[in-house]
């Protein structure tokens, strides 16, 4: 069978905890995509990208976060959104990716608004998938503080039992995996790092402040976020997904591929005639 796409595994040690970092990826001559899933997910959230020919030649990575998935982390208690900045910079480094198109989801979209934000000479372009950039973003992190368990184990059961339940589309698949795809040692620490940068890190200012073409998708039973309007109006790109909620990769995943594809394209456009102007300035300068 022809594979499309490489899985590997990154081994390295960050600040004393060794992790196995399991990933997809892939080579090709135009610019490369970094994908972060969110909470609760994984890579392959992302794997169908080969079934777009609208991608083809794109390089890409995909990887399950500490914690997460198929990777292996030696200390759960380290993980936080700055613990995961640090370690999506270094796979990002293992696969030698330069400037890249960043997409997030969730937990995945506030580490990549922090690398963003650090790096923005890196990012061609971001898509953020409903990942915080405002207190009210919290509405699964913030459980952590809204029923407070001292046993991991026993707040992530009633954490995936609430999460079944939830009315909204995609929640009950979500939940059902959610046991095999994450370490409950690890949920506290995410999801409190969550709560305080979303609560006091000024999140809105720095993705509004990013230097690069913005898109914020969002599932349209979440359309009654309170800053819509307001990043529209600063820039944003808004990207309503049908028929969906916190989930689109689940609830409808052609639409979110075909609206990334089309962001990306143009922002590549859009940084091509950036750089033919600063070229013909350049060139002005010289010969005044």
């Amino acid at each position: 069978m022809q594979q499309e796409f490489s899985h590997s595994q990154f081994s390295f040690n960050l600040d004393g905890t060794d992790l196995r970092i399991s990933a997809i990826h892939r080579s090709g001559e135009l610019c490369p995509i970094v994908f972060l899933h969110g909470f609760g997910s994984t890579k392959e959230d992302y794997a169908d990208i080969v079934r777009y020919s609208s991608f083809s030649n794109h390089p890409f990575l995909a990887y399950d976060a500490p914690g997460c998935g198929e990777s292996y982390c030696s200390d759960l208690s380290q993980i936080s959104i700055p613990f995961l900045e640090n370690v999506a910079l270094e796979v990002i480094k293992r696969v030698n990716f330069k400037r890249f198109h960043l997409v997030g989801h969730s937990m995945g979209g506030l580490t990549a608004l922090m690398i963003a934000h650090k790096y923005p000479d890196r990012v061609v372009s971001f898509t953020n998938i409903e990942g915080n950039i405002a207190p009210e973003d919290c509405f699964l992190s913030r459980q952590i503080i809204q029923y407070p368990y001292d046993d991991a184990e026993e707040f992530f059961e009633h954490f995936i039992e609430r999460t079944r339940h939830t009315p909204a589309y995609s929640s009950a698949l979500y939940a059902s995996s959610l046991r095999h795809k994450v370490r409950a040692g690890a949920v506290r620490g995410i999801f409190e790092s969550m709560v305080h940068l979303s609560d006091h890190a000024d999140l809105m200012s720095k993705f509004l402040g990013l230097p690069f073409p913005k898109m914020f998708m969002y599932g349209d039973q979440n359309n009654h976020l309170t800053y819509l309007n307001h990043i529209q109006s600063e820039g944003v790109r808004l990207e309503e997904i049908s028929n969906c909620g916190h989930f689109p990769m689940y609830s409808n995943p052609s639409l979110m591929w075909n609206a990334i594809v089309n962001f990306q394209e143009n922002a590549e456009k859009s940084n091509s005639t950036l750089s033919e102007k600063h070229v013909h300035l350049d060139d002005e300068n010289k010969l005044t």
